[in-house]
């Protein structure tokens, strides 16, 4: 493990209104690593992906990156710092060839007019770099594209903006088995190119594929980040649906004090 993490986040509180939804979190990601980041539904996963991404504004905490404080207020101060996120949904135009949606919102100019050929170097030096085999032409319609090669598009638009951390929300949903292998392979690969990456999925076998770490999130609170390879299946299923596994994740809850909540109920008596 590098000594320094390109992204850390300690103590992070994210609330809104009356509803706590992280408390003090805390995470490191590490240059040329994978880490995954699991846990339940409504356990905190977006939040915390989009407290990183600047779409939300941490209540409390601090920010580091490459080991120096920062503060995230938008989406664009995070792609500033080299912080990309591939959503779900991906995010691509199905109108639109691979070159343009790579681009898109960012395209290069000759005076004028669109540097294409420029976009189209850059984006074929991306995709080379992946060493991604599976599009045959730079010119294709998105809407052509297999789901695996949606993703792979996905991806190299991410990191044609020297990035330094990815952030990958369940990128393998709904993808076939060849398609599945293909897009962790990229995502491994990824992370040999010296990249940060923090990887969102509901799928432990993927998560054991690909990572190095593995941090649950249990209700709102970081249960445990660790090694990939200290930890089986099992515990990291404990792990997401108890927030404790053996001597591993949050502390046990203390019983309520029974004689701070009774009611004396004796004759005359009063609390």
């Amino acid at each position: 493990m590098a000594a320094t993490p390109l992204l850390e986040l300690k103590g992070i509180n994210k609330g809104f209104g009356p509803v706590q939804v992280l408390h003090d979190v805390s995470i490191a990601v590490y240059p040329g690593e994978v880490t995954a980041l699991v846990g339940d539904n409504g356990a905190g996963k977006s939040t915390l992906v989009k407290c990183i991404s600047g779409i939300y504004t941490i209540d409390s905490g601090s920010i580091s990156f490459g080991g120096n404080p920062v503060t995230i207020h938008s989406p664009r101060d995070a792609a500033a710092l080299g912080i990309e996120v591939v959503y779900q949904d991906l995010a691509l135009a199905d109108n639109l060839d691979i070159v343009q949606n790579m681009f898109l919102g960012r395209e290069k100019k000759k005076g004028i007019v669109l540097d294409e050929a420029t976009m189209e170097q850059m984006a074929g030096d991306t995709l080379a770099s992946l060493s991604v085999r599976t599009v045959k032409s730079l010119r294709q319609l998105v809407a052509s594209l297999s789901g695996g090669q949606r993703q792979t598009v996905a991806i190299a638009k991410a990191v044609l903006w020297n990035s330094k951390v990815v952030i990958l929300d369940e990128p393998t949903a709904a993808l076939g088995v060849a398609q599945t292998a293909q897009v962790l392979e990229l995502v491994r690969r990824l992370a040999d190119n010296g990249l940060g990456v923090l990887i969102i999925s509901h799928n432990m076998n993927d998560v054991f594929a690909v990572s190095d770490h593995i941090a649950t999130l249990y209700l709102g609170r970081m249960a445990a980040q660790v090694k990939t390879t200290d930890v089986t299946h099992a515990q990291v299923v404990e792990l997401i649906t108890s927030g404790r596994s053996g001597d591993m994740g949050l502390p046990p809850e203390k019983p309520a004090e029974f004689a701070d909540a009774a009611i004396d109920i004796t004759p005359g008596g009063e609390k």
